[in-house]
This record gives structure tokens, C-alpha cells and sequence, in this order.
């Protein structure tokens, strides 16, 4: 529902840009640091929309990127802990295994004295 709701506003705002542009048909002049040019200002305005959208999906892409670093990281300690764990538990089900055969040995030895 929530990309939807984005995909919606996305749609709403992109006609109102357009709009925008398509209504601001003039040509404005453009400094650069190397000179001057005169531009319709729908195109700078589209141009500018367009830099925009760049940016912030760019951001998202390294932050997705961040995250699936994150992730792998955080597998690899969690294989690792599961891997050590099982380690334990098998040295544990040893350990019991030794206690009861030497308990079982104890149990079996004759008394001496009586």
C-alpha cells in the first residue's frame, strides 16, 4: 500500500511539473564560470527536476548498498555462531556421555573391606 501511495505522489507531482514547464516557455539566460547561453526555461526547470530525482536516488543506492554490507557482515557473524554453538552443544552431549560411562564404571566396581 505504501508504494502505492508513492507511486501515486510520484505521478501527481510529475504532471504539476510539467505543467509548471510547459507553461514557462520563455528564454532565460544561463551564466556558466565560462561564459553565457539562453536556455527555454522549460528546459532548465525539467533539467533541474531531473538532477534532482539523480541525486536522491542515488543517495537511496548507497544506502541500500550500506545495508546489504551490513547484512552479509551480519550473516557471516551469525553463520559463525551457529557454527560455534553446534560446536558446543556437541561438547557438551560428549562431556555427559564421559560422566555417565564413568558413573556407570563406579556403579560396577566392587567395594573393597566388607
Amino acid at each position: 500500500m505504501k508504494r502505492q501511495w508513492s507511486l501515486i505522489l510520484a505521478i501527481i507531482f510529475a504532471i504539476i511539473i510539467a505543467i509548471f514547464a510547459v507553461i514557462n516557455v520563455e528564454p532565460v539566460e544561463v551564466d556558466y564560470l565560462f561564459g553565457k547561453a539562453e536556455w527555454p526555461l522549460v528546459l532548465i526547470i525539467l533539467g533541474s527536476v531531473f538532477m534532482g530525482g539523480f541525486i536522491i536516488a542515488s543517495a537511496g543506492v548507497v544506502r541500500i548498498l550500506t545495508i546489504h554490507r551490513r547484512l552479509k557482515v551480519a550473516e557471516k557473524e551469525n553463520a559463525k555462531l551457529i557454527t560455534e554453538l553446534e560446536t558446543l552443544k556437541d561438547e557438551k552431549e560428549k562431556n555427559v556421555t564421559d560422566l555417565d560411562n564413568k558413573k556407570e564404571e563406579m556403579d560396577h566396581e566392587p567395594t573393597s573391606g566388607a
